[in-house]
């Protein structure tokens, strides 16, 4: 088999990275509803150049769903090589919430049946075990309160996720004061913790609960 061409693979590779970003761009501002061609157009390629590198919408959205997770898996890296371990745990959560669920069309990716339950699994397995290291460590140093749980951290996530999605447009910053709350609600060097009404979820069952949805449509089609 003939080798391709280094100029050829490097245009290739520019104008995968300018279709990826074209369609980030489209989804934030519009969500899901994009087509290719939309995003061919945007980028400013030619739609027979976007289908030669993604063969359809949801392999775009299938690919910026593992850029993201690469990302997210950096932030977490970063947080875990800081000296101080309640600053690093708060730096991931802000700069996490502010990267993977500050525009409509991310929030829409992370539920997005397209993805798959495999993608999704992937993605808890990657993921997790340095969110439990972050917590660990916090938990180790006495910053947080001593039953804090790697599961918390992802329902913060969802919850402020949710007040982004809502309010993006009115106050987008809005989201900060919620952050403050929850992060004066789990930090240590407290008299005495209000003790919690209930046990947190295992890694399965979060990964249970966060599926669900996506379960039920790929069940209901």
């Amino acid at each position: 088999m003939p080798e391709v061409p280094r100029s050829l693979r490097k245009d290739a590779a520019i104008n995968r990275e300018r279709l990826l970003t074209a369609a980030s761009e489209l989804f934030a501002e519009r969500g899901l509803t994009v087509t290719l061609n939309d995003i061919a157009h945007h980028a400013g390629v030619g739609v027979g150049t976007a289908y030669r590198r993604f063969p359809n919408k949801e392999a775009v959205v299938d690919a910026l769903f593992e850029q993201r997770l690469r990302d997210v898996a950096d932030l977490a890296d970063q947080a875990l090589d800081d000296a101080d371990a309640w600053h690093g745990l708060v730096s991931f959560l802000d700069r996490s919430l502010h990267m993977q669920f500050g525009d409509r069309g991310l929030n829409e990716i992370m539920n997005a049946p397209v993805l798959g339950l495999d993608r999704i699994s992937a993605a808890r397995d990657r993921i997790a075990p340095l969110i439990e290291q972050l917590v660990d460590r916090a938990v180790r140093a006495g910053v947080v309160r001593p039953d804090l749980n790697q599961s918390d951290l992802i329902f913060i996530q969802l919850a402020l996720s949710a007040i982004m999605d809502r309010t993006r447009t009115i106050a987008p910053d809005l989201y900060r004061r919620y952050l403050t709350i929850f992060l004066d609600g789990i930090r240590g060097h407290r008299e005495a913790s209000t003790p919690l009404p209930a046990e947190p979820l295992t890694a399965n069952e979060t990964h249970t609960a966060m599926t669900r949805k996506r379960r039920e449509a790929t069940e209901n089609r």
